[in-house]
């Protein structure tokens, strides 16, 4: 999927830098302290690294493709990690908030309990996380190749209790770029290690 991500980083970035993203990152905001450390896994555009440094907060982007890395750091201001969230060693750095904001939905089912459960040793104790899934059920196969894996809330939320994440907050959203497409929104908080 990187490789999408690569060859297509200017019009992915176009076509995402400019949706205002305060009603999703907005029921996180409230539970964060002034200048909580954030990491953006999947950051894309940087368009949310810039809405959260601008709100006071002090966050950190890492996205896989590194041209988008780049358009991501010179657009936020922020630093923004080159690695492969699959792979990268989150014990290495401690963060109040990840967010999560459709960087899952091409993981595979199977795979996202783990990456759940590695990203959240770099949480502070009762750390948040924010994560937005596409809702149905299944795998979509788009047009331009990429394949998305959609969720049902039941699933989600057992995912959630199983890994040791308590929900405080939840939405259901219409995509702003693509009106059949639903987003289930969690703001989560990391109680204890599943």
């Amino acid at each position: 999927m990187n490789q999408f991500y690569e060859q297509n980083h200017q019009q992915y970035f176009q076509s995402t830098v400019d949706i205002d993203p305060a009603a999703f990152l907005t029921p996180l905001t409230g539970f964060l302290k002034h200048r909580a450390t954030i990491l953006d896994v999947g950051c894309g555009s940087g368009r949310d690294l810039l809405w959260l440094r601008q709100q006071g907060f002090r966050p950190t982007g890492l996205e896989q493709a590194p041209s988008l890395a780049r358009l991501a750091r010179e657009h936020a201001g922020c630093e923004v990690i080159e690695a492969d969230f699959c792979h990268y060693d989150f014990g290495s750095r401690v963060f109040d908030a990840f967010v999560f904001i459709g960087s899952l939905v091409h993981q595979p089912r199977n795979t996202v309990s783990g990456i759940l459960r590695s990203t959240c040793r770099s949480l502070v104790p009762g750390g948040h996380v924010l994560i937005t899934m596409k809702e149905g059920e299944g795998v979509f196969s788009s047009a331009d190749g990429r394949s998305f894996t959609l969720w049902a809330q039941s699933e989600l939320e057992e995912l959630f209790d199983l890994c040791g994440l308590a929900i405080l907050d939840f939405s259901r959203q219409v995509s702003k770029l693509r009106p059949e497409d639903i987003w289930l929104g969690y703001v989560l908080r990391f109680v204890n290690e599943a």
